[in-house]
């Protein structure tokens, strides 16, 4: 049986509980004076007893912005400090919003506790918006967000509510089909691929562009699912090395997979790009720091994160938005 979502208490709720008028409870929830002492105990009193939360998004967008946005971040909290992507999206949209005068609050979202805690941070009224960074496909904390009223947009589509929540996005489809073009170009002929998670756009988009390209030689076995770590991408390799031995290629869905990758392909002997040839995405910091250097495509991160910032102000002003999705670029080093 579904559970019945409780309604949340209004001040008019608080109104009927203290005996005085809603002005005079918006007169005390404002500070702004001229109300009895009784008058104003007793709304503090109905405050307590209803769980009341003055939610300031709610109110008029003119005179009582926060002045703050929330980037949520659904991962685990050891994930920001070892995807160097998160930082660049971290420190553009601060910048971008600093413009406008606005600052970005920082919250992780990896499990149930901290989803809570998000939401009940939004229904309080305490940001304007919600920058949605890394979100997975059904992951309740949409839902939750949706019941705040608090306007949300993502970096990278959600799938399946890609109408739903607006979103700025770099072309993972097309970098994908670009990357697996080129290593067909180069004579490779056993191309296997780590994908991101696929309840992500990184994860499905990546490999419906690999698999576009390839067709049915993308046969299962030539596809290994990873999940955005250096560790999960040598992990990863080592399975593509027990079940396609004589491969010579992989296009890995990141750069810090693709360094884990590589780790596995330097402890199985197997050379780079002589015997195997390594495709990562991003163009992050990781791509020029392993040996050897590696091919990627680049997403444009920076631009990515003031589109996301720009979608939002947009909608914080009530205007209707569209989503934006920039274009790839492959990028040719030594590692194919």
């Amino acid at each position: 049986m579904r559970k019945v979502a409780r309604k949340r208490p209004t001040i008019h709720d608080v109104a009927a509980a203290s005996g005085v008028s809603r002005g005079t409870v918006s007169r005390v929830l404002n500070g702004k004076g001229n109300v009895s002492l009784a008058a104003e105990t007793a709304v503090r009193r109905a405050v307590a007893e209803t769980g009341y939360v003055v939610n300031r998004a709610a109110r008029s967008l003119k005179t009582s912005r926060t002045g703050s946005i929330v980037m949520v971040l659904s991962e685990p909290q050891e994930r920001l400090f070892e995807d160097p992507n998160f930082s660049v999206l971290m420190r553009v949209a601060t910048g971008t919003l600093a413009e406008r005068d606005m600052s970005l609050v920082l919250m992780i979202a990896g499990g149930e506790g901290d989803r809570d805690r998000v939401a009940r941070y939004l229904r309080g009224g305490h940001a304007d918006g919600a920058l949605l960074v890394s979100i997975h496909a059904g992951d309740p904390l949409l839902e939750a967000i949706e019941r705040t009223g608090v306007p949300a947009v993502a970096c990278g589509a959600v799938l399946g509510r890609e109408s739903v929540i607006p979103y700025a996005a770099a072309d993972d489809r097309g970098g994908a089909r670009a990357m697996t073009e080129y290593l067909v170009a180069q004579g490779r002929r056993r191309i296997g691929m780590i994908t991101g998670p696929l309840d992500t756009p990184g994860g499905s988009l990546r490999l419906e562009g690999f698999t576009g390209v390839l067709g049915r030689r993308a046969s299962k076995q030539m596809i290994v699912h990873g999940d955005y770590t250096q560790a999960g991408g040598e992990a990863a390799m080592r399975r593509l090395l027990e079940t396609v031995p004589d491969i010579d290629a992989v296009f890995v869905a990141s750069d810090l997979m693709a360094a884990g990758a590589l780790q596995a392909l330097h402890l199985a002997g197997r050379r780079v790009p002589e015997d195997v040839a390594v495709g990562g995405f991003d163009d992050s910091a990781v791509a020029t720091a392993t040996r050897p250097a590696l091919t990627t495509v680049r997403q444009p991160l920076a631009k990515v994160a003031e589109e996301t910032v720009r979608l939002l102000i947009a909608r914080l002003d009530e205007d209707r938005v569209d989503p934006v999705i920039l274009p790839t670029e492959l990028v040719v080093r030594e590692s194919a």
